[in-house]
Order: structure tokens, then C-alpha cells, then sequence
């Protein structure tokens, strides 16, 4: 990969990164809830999960989209 591309690379890992480990901490978190069944803890968890694994989606979306040279989506509308 060149150094130009490492470079577009920097903010979409870094930004990624800060939003997967928000959305897993609060899963995390959402497990220690007191008062409330472990099957629904476990249900509440599961929607940061998600979340977490469609932004690492939409991550490696952004990686291929930098490496085939194609930076701006406006040019497909």
C-alpha cells in the first residue's frame, strides 16, 4: 500500500476504533445491570454488539474503497 493511502487511513481506524470500543464498553457494562434476568441483559447487550460489528463493516468498506482509489462517493451519483 503507498504512503498516501496510509495517510486517508488514519482517521477512519481511529474513528472506528473510539466508536467499536464505546458501543462494546456499554455492552460490557449492560451485563452488570442489577436487578434485571441474565437472558435480558444478555438481549440488551446484544444491540451495542451490533453496532460495534456494523461499524467494523463499514470500516473495511471505507479500507477497500481508499485502496482502489476511489476517496469520493459523490462521484457515483
Amino acid at each position: 500500500m503507498k504512503q498516501e493511502h496510509w495517510k486517508k487511513l488514519i482517521a477512519p481506524l481511529l474513528i472506528a476504533a473510539l466508536i467499536a470500543a464505546h458501543y462494546l464498553i456499554i455492552s460490557a457494562l449492560c451485563l452488570f445491570l442489577p436487578g434485571i434476568p441474565m437472558i435480558i441483559k444478555f438481549l440488551i447487550a446484544t444491540v451495542p454488539i451490533a453496532l460495534a460489528s456494523v461499524t467494523i463493516y463499514v470500516l473495511l468498506e471505507r479500507i477497500e474503497e481508499i485502496r482502489s482509489g476511489e476517496e469520493d462517493d459523490l462521484s457515483q451519483y
